[in-house]
């Protein structure tokens, strides 16, 4: 492919076979009167027939019938010669004289739907009969020929195919065909890797030795992280599961945030949570059945950094919070939906993003890292903890109180940025330490943000994402009043820090459980 002069075809032979009849009536009315016969097979032929058409059923045509019950129909060699053949080859021409085979000009073909099969039903048997061959080896024989064959797979390009055709009185160019070959390809190699990623699901292969990334592309954005970077967003399906109904586009980083927002505001208690995310680190968490207060201890822990962030509900915004949350700046407010009165709050700030992500479900799917050539694969980190995971390792017993928040404290450390440090009162976060070289510099963070924006009379407890390599990290949370922290051990100096935390009366509980975020 590349830049060649116009070169037209004239398309005097189409063969149309399609499981998305949309939008028919119009391109055959083009194709008939541009004098272009057509040939079709099982429900296209019938639909071409009942829009009163004409239209040669590929059976008639190849003189050979369906047979296996529709899995062979287009699988014939008066078919494919007829695609591949190349119009200015002399061998090609004479084998298909005495064959009596004739030329395809173009072929209008898209697949079963292999992929809304996989949403409908698990029935093994019934999604392996929606796993198109015939299709597919017609669009990837037309692709391969697209010097003298046109190919469209989607009603999404009749249009254009109808313009080319208008335009050029009956034919295609080079550049058209060109287009709708890449197109082609893309769509067969799309295809395919919904089917091996189904095979490798059903057989719980997440590392198979050729990993197919795919997606559908929502979106080009206007730059990445930097307005020097290209960006676009993909989605494996058609959409991404979420709906934005007030404000400006979404951004590159923009998406990254509010996917780290969600991944944290659905992995807590349905109706009680609330998260503050600022450049895809959380900066305040918070459960509580009021939802008001979820949002104001959440903000409470971090209120600096929560200006220009995003704020993430696993509820639906009333009237009361949406007067709230407009009192500081954000650029994204996300939501299991929203109520009217609420809405009528939020328009007072036309530019805000509201997005309602009620249909938003975290999913253990394999994320993906990509650097030069390579890609780096690893499973969601998803593993939800209760006390049977923990091992209590000082003397002093952790209390009712101080067990469930740190629990909830370890559960937020993993969506911090290592090393990360979460300090926690009352199921909220009070002071977050992220993204240091030294863990010792997180504590310090943590503490100094609970010091300057709390004033707690309850317990406050810690929790960190890997082992203390050294007594000074545990040592500096207590010494700033910490009566319980979680770690997940494995440090040579474990001995060392039991011992500390016996000398000071701490609460010190093993997770045994690492939750590295880089």
């Amino acid at each position: 492919m590349g830049n060649h002069q116009t070169i037209m075809k004239k398309i005097k032979k189409a063969l149309i076979s399609v499981s998305d009849k949309k939008n028919l009536e119009n391109l055959l009315k083009v194709l008939t009167k541009n004098k272009i016969e057509l040939i079709s097979s099982g429900g296209t032929y019938k639909e071409i027939k009942k829009l009163k058409f004409k239209c040669l059923e590929v059976s008639e045509y190849t003189n050979s019938p369906e047979i296996l019950g529709g899995r062979v129909k287009t699988l014939h060699p008066k078919i494919h010669a007829g695609i591949l053949s190349k119009r200015k080859n002399k061998s090609h021409k004479k084998d298909l004289k005495n064959n009596n085979f004739e030329e395809i000009d173009l072929v209008i073909v898209n697949f079963y739907p292999f992929e809304n099969t996989l949403e409908q039903t698990n029935n093994h048997l019934k999604i392996i009969e929606n796993i198109d061959v015939g299709g597919p080896t017609m669009v990837r024989a037309a692709a391969k020929n697209y010097n003298d064959v046109t190919v469209v797979t989607s009603p999404g390009q009749y249009d254009e195919l109808i313009e080319e055709i208008k335009k050029y009185k009956g034919s295609t160019s080079l550049e058209f065909r060109e287009k709708m070959s890449l197109e082609a390809f893309s769509e067969t190699s799309y295809y395919d890797a919904v089917i091996s990623n189904y095979f490798n699901n059903i057989k719980k292969n997440n590392f198979p030795k050729k990993k197919i990334i795919y997606g559908n592309l929502i979106e080009k954005l206007r730059y990445g992280e930097n307005p020097h970077q290209e960006s676009a967003i993909y989605s494996k399906k058609s959409n991404l599961n979420i709906k934005q109904i007030q404000g400006k586009k979404l951004s590159y980083n923009n998406y990254n945030d509010m996917f780290s927002a969600l991944t944290i505001s659905k992995s807590l208690p349905k109706n009680t949570g609330t998260v503050i995310v600022k450049h895809a680190n959380p900066c305040g968490v918070s459960m509580h059945k009021d939802n008001l207060k979820s949002y104001k201890m959440a903000l409470a822990c971090d209120p600096v950094s929560a200006f220009g962030g995003i704020v993430s509900c696993n509820f639906k915004i009333n009237k009361d919070l949406a007067t709230e949350l407009n009192k500081i700046f954000l650029e994204i407010v996300i939501a299991d939906g929203f109520d009217s009165e609420s809405l009528k709050v939020f328009k007072k700030k036309k530019n805000l993003r509201l997005v309602d992500a009620t249909k938003f479900i975290m999913s253990d799917t394999i994320n993906f890292n990509s650097i030069n050539n390579s890609i780096l694969a690893q499973s969601e980190d998803l593993k939800k903890f209760n006390i049977k995971d923990f091992k209590v390792v000082s003397k002093n017993k952790p209390t009712k109180s101080q067990l469930k928040n740190l629990i909830f404290a370890f559960n937020v450390c993993r969506y911090v940025k290592s090393n990360a440090i979460v300090l926690a009162s009352d199921e909220t976060t009070v002071g977050i330490g992220s993204g240091q070289p030294s863990r010792l510099d997180s504590c310090q963070i943590a503490i100094d943000k609970m010091n300057k924006f709390q004033n707690l009379n309850d317990d406050v407890v810690a929790a960190s994402d890997a082992f203390f390599p050294f007594v000074d990290g545990i040592e500096k949370l207590v010494q700033s009043g910490i009566t319980a922290v979680i770690q997940p051990s494995g440090s040579i100096r474990d001995k060392d820090i039991i011992k500390f935390a016996n000398q000071t009366n701490t609460v010190l509980i093993f997770s045994k459980t690492r939750h590295f975020r880089h």
